[in-house]
């Protein structure tokens, strides 16, 4: 139910935020100097949806927690970032209504939302552990290396962005502020904590959602950075680990689900 209700927040206001962004213009919770960093919040917002609506599918926690972990992270992190920065907020700094109420809205869904997951996850690690049963379709030996680099390349990131968001957001190739970079850093931390958590389960049949979540992520940013080309110092070198890393996040996914498929079969012989 939580992951459906997130999944449901997460197209509204996600799709919201990527459309907006998607004509050039600011908007969000907070102000941002470059209407790129809410665009791709909301991007992958909406593009982790179809994911988290594929959850409320899952027989057991262990099919569901590769995608339930960064989904906690996110509210947690959001909520906390949102806090910290309460200062750049509209409801602090004041304006026209629409972003006023967005903003107010902002802090009471994540606030809702976070404690909401901490409970479910609280409540989930309490109860006795079933038994796993035997992996069905174990990870090929091949992408071990590249997702252990890929998740660590997006984790990596996304603490720098977190913990020293003066330093790393130096490193972003738009403009951002403070709680820009923390916010990013918050999704990026997500990722990185998706993905290796697809390593750690080495099982491609309890990573289903996940599967659904990283192509999707990579799809609609990738849109977005697309429209917004013009706001991104395309010849630095972070531009380009950043491209590498969300065609990353579309390989991992993609070949997942075809072995995936492809293994189904032999499954059930």
């Amino acid at each position: 139910m939580l992951a459906t209700a997130v999944a449901v927040v997460s197209v509204l206001v996600g799709g919201l935020l990527a459309a907006v962004a998607l004509t050039g213009h600011v908007f969000g919770a907070w102000i941002s100097p470059e209407s790129l960093t809410p665009g791709l919040i909301g991007a992958a917002m909406l593009g982790t949806a179809p994911g988290l609506f594929a959850v409320a599918r899952a027989r057991a926690w262990h099919e569901a927690r590769t995608l339930v972990h960064p989904q906690a992270v996110v509210l947690v992190g959001l909520f906390t970032v949102s806090l910290l920065n309460a200062g750049h907020l509209y409801i602090a700094r004041g304006g026209s209504i629409i972003p006023v109420l967005f903003s107010l809205g902002w802090l009471f869904v994540l606030g809702v939302l976070c404690v909401c997951a901490l409970i479910a996850l609280a409540w989930q690690h309490f109860t006795p552990a079933q038994p796993l049963g035997p992996r069905v379709a174990p990870l090929p030996g091949w992408s071990k290396p590249a997702l252990a680099v890929l998740g660590s390349a997006w984790l990596g990131i996304g603490t720098g962005l977190l913990a020293r968001p003066g330093f790393w957001a130096d490193f972003v190739p738009w403009s951002v502020n403070r709680p820009d970079a923390q916010a990013l850093g918050v999704w990026a931390l997500a990722l990185g904590i998706g993905v290796l958590g697809a390593l750690a389960e080495d099982d491609l049949g309890r990573t289903g959602s996940a599967l659904i979540a990283l192509p999707g992520t990579a799809v609609t940013m990738t849109v977005v950075l697309v429209f917004r080309a013009a706001a991104v110092d395309w010849s630095s070198g972070p531009a380009l680990c950043l491209v590498a890393m969300i065609a990353g996040l579309l390989l991992a996914g993609a070949s997942g689900r075809v072995l995936l498929t492809k293994s189904a079969p032999q499954s059930r012989h």
